[in-house]
């Protein structure tokens, strides 16, 4: 069978309209298993979005939905042992939950997707900015993309992105969503100074920011440290800032070589 797959929730919203598709979830799982629970993928004829790990569950996932296309718009829970009879031996097993969305549903389901990607705040729309956007946007992230100048942002943007212009920019760091992911990347480092004290000084108060990421140097870092340090912020703050960011070990500094360091980063902070 020849399928056409796309990945994120705009892709989705897309596919509805050309009419209802049965909506595969994760529900739950036990042991192990290829995707953990929120996982998702839509079918409607041969066309998919989204993945639930792939193998012959997934294979078997799909005829199921094909199958219900035509029939039954009801919702129902299939348990599937990851052994033998799948032809897998990962030994877990997955109970898969299957409904019929159509249109109608794109708002719900928007709401109900996204409560499982990790909140990212993207600060500096530069090349690296740009790059890390293109990257994050089809990753389990929700990113809140957010620059002091006007015009840099790109048109069209995937559902999972959203842009803030904030002037001065620092004080975007006060409406964060808790848990955020915080990558710091501005046109100019006093910029970037602001931001890190911003951040800190939320840390502070609320503690609910576990990655506060800052691009540059050692060099860099050091001159940060020194006025953070005169700003009244101890060591163990301090301690809270990763410079450089990205994965050790990857020496490239093109944008896009630098986006995936750091996508790889977040992934790891999220990782149990």
């Amino acid at each position: 069978m020849h399928t056409a797959r796309v990945k994120n929730t705009d892709d989705l919203f897309q596919l509805l309209q050309s009419g209802p598709a049965v909506l595969v979830s994760v529900e739950s799982t036990q042991g192990s298993v290829p995707r953990g629970p929120g996982t998702w993928m839509a079918v409607r004829g041969d066309q998919l979005v989204g993945t639930i790990g792939g193998g012959n569950l997934e294979f078997q996932a799909i005829a199921e939905a094909q199958a219900r296309l035509g029939g039954s718009m009801g919702m129902d829970v299939l348990r599937y042992p990851l052994g033998p009879s799948l032809g897998q031996c990962c030994g877990g097993v997955v109970h898969l939950r299957f409904e019929t969305v159509t249109q109608a549903d794109s708002e719900r389901l928007r709401s109900r997707l996204s409560a499982h990607y990790t909140p990212v705040a993207l600060f500096g729309g530069g090349h690296v900015g740009h790059a890390l956007a293109q990257v994050l946007a089809r990753l389990p992230f929700a990113l809140a993309w957010i620059d002091s100048r006007d015009g840099i942002f790109p048109a069209e943007l995937p559902g999972n992105v959203v842009c803030e212009h904030s002037d001065p920019v620092h004080q975007a760091v006060h409406d964060l969503q808790p848990g955020s992911r915080v990558l710091i990347m501005s046109f100019s480092h006093a910029e970037d100074l602001d931001i890190v004290a911003a951040c800190l000084q939320r840390q502070r108060s609320q503690a609910d920011l576990p990655f506060i990421g800052l691009i540059g140097s050692r060099t860099k870092w050091a001159s940060f440290r020194q006025r953070l340090l005169a700003r009244g912020f101890l060591e163990s703050e301090l301690a809270q800032v990763t410079c450089p960011i990205g994965v050790p070990g990857i020496a490239g500094k093109e944008p896009e070589v630098i986006a995936v360091a750091v996508a790889a980063q977040l992934l790891q902070s999220i990782t149990p």
